[in-house]
């Protein structure tokens, strides 16, 4: 007996030419094919000047994109220079790197390592790494041996990720707050201090998990200098917090109410938002003595002046040259 169900002709998916996808046809080598002997002879010529220069192969690799030979080594320090075309080194980066690798206990990435000029060993992209070993005083350094000498050029290309700005350092903060409260809801906050690095984080990560458009940056200077670490536990603290955050959110929508009317008045200035905040915020003159880390108010108490701060706010006491003053500190 003949169907009397309708055929629907099958419609081919679409392929997008040029794109990357995740669905494509897996590259690459297997676990079992990038594991080589340091004896690899591409690997022969390197290996004797790591040797050496009193450096030790660890191991060897295929690496798993392209498949060339590559060595993971322990080096001397000493033996191991920037190129010479690199950014410059900032000294800021360099000693907040030493201190927090320090903390941490471990030095934990590896740098890349190819041949330079005249026999020399180059670091494409680790020059802050290496200096703040330099700091710490290791005497060697771990690292992924190259013999592709271009390499040292090519890599400049692959330097595309971005880098963290307050709202993914915020919201990185407050999940792994959040998944600590789960796993360990005795501990303090302040037990985590180098983890969360400061505690405006927290604040603006909780805000920023709802709202990714709140502008954090106008509020970093007033929080850095009332929000504190709290000795409570971090089901407690993040209770707190999330009071914090939704009084910080309702003086935003307060400045959001001042910059509309500061606007209809003819104000288009990009840095409304940031002159509001700085006129509102009540520690704004507050200068900490040194090495004091009390906080200039409690936050409580701070959040509920700025509120009210906010909400008396006198548009008619903005002039015209407060925000060049504004736009001219915000540009140094």
């Amino acid at each position: 007996m003949a169907s009397n169900k309708k055929k629907f002709p099958v419609r081919k998916k679409k392929v997008s030419r040029g794109k990357l996808s995740p669905n494509k046809s897996r590259r690459g080598l297997s676990a079992q094919d990038i594991v080589i002997s340091k004896d690899h002879p591409d690997l022969a010529a390197l290996t004797r000047e790591i040797e050496a220069l009193d450096g030790a192969v660890i191991g060897a690799y295929q690496e798993p994109l392209s498949g060339k030979p590559m060595l993971l080594a322990s080096l001397p320090l000493k033996s191991v220079e920037p190129t010479p075309f690199q950014r410059d080194l900032s000294p800021t980066h360099v000693k907040r790197l030493a201190e927090k690798i320090d903390e941490s206990g471990s030095f934990l990435d590896p740098l890349i390592v190819v041949r330079g000029e005249d026999g020399q060993l180059w670091t494409p992209n680790g020059r802050h790494r290496l200096a703040a070993a330099k700091v710490l005083g290791l005497k060697q350094i771990t690292a992924l041996v190259s013999p592709d000498e271009n390499l040292a050029f090519r890599i400049l290309a692959l330097n595309t990720e971005k880098a963290h700005n307050l709202k993914d350092r915020s919201l990185e903060v407050i999940r792994m707050a959040r998944n600590l409260a789960q796993r360990h809801p005795r501990s303090k906050e302040q037990d985590y201090h180098s983890e969360f690095d400061a505690p405006e984080f927290l604040t603006l990560g909780i805000i920023y998990a709802k709202s990714g458009r709140f502008g954090g940056g106008a509020y970093t200077s007033f929080l850095k200098k009332v929000d504190r670490f709290t000795d409570k536990t971090l089901p407690m603290s993040l209770r707190l917090r999330e009071d914090y955050a939704s009084r910080l959110e309702s003086i935003e929508a307060e400045v959001k109410k001042i910059i509309l009317k500061l606007q209809a008045k003819g104000f288009k200035s990009p840095y409304l938002r940031n002159y509001i905040v700085a006129r509102i915020n009540p520690v704004r003159f507050h200068k900490a003595k040194k090495g004091d880390n009390k906080p200039a108010m409690p936050i409580a108490a701070a959040l509920t002046r700025m509120l009210a701060s906010a909400k008396k706010f006198n548009i008619d006491s903005v002039r015209p040259g407060d925000l060049a003053l504004v736009a001219a500190l915000s540009s140094e």
